[in-house]
């Protein structure tokens, strides 16, 4: 399957920070979300597992607790069910990928 950005759906969810789904299928999913400065990934928590993929930016992201100043090219996992959150300390873009995928994102 192919997944071309210029055919893909910019969401725009608020308060500095954007969600465009760029490939799903079956158990997985690729998501590209860009947040502005100061922009607040709120905490949260969901079944998935998710990895995280600094493109750019620098972000205070907090997994189970625990913080961390991450940029390009730092990954970050996250187990099913684990409290995460991030600031944005410099405009950024992350590249998460879920297993299984977001239903929740496509039908919401």
């Amino acid at each position: 399957m192919f997944t071309f950005r210029e055919q893909t759906q910019v969401d725009d969810l608020g308060n500095g920070v954007t969600r465009r789904i760029l490939a799903h299928g079956g158990g997985m999913m690729a998501v590209e979300v860009t947040f502005e400065k100061d922009a607040v990934g709120p905490l949260h928590h969901h079944p998935h597992e998710q990895l995280t993929y600094v493109l750019s930016g620098r972000f205070a992201f907090t997994i189970d607790g625990e913080t961390h100043e991450v940029s390009a090219g730092d990954t970050l996992y996250k187990k099913p069910d684990v409290v995460h959150g991030c600031v944005c300390l410099e405009p950024g873009v992350l590249l998460d990928t879920f297993t299984p995928q977001r239903e929740d994102f496509i039908n919401p």
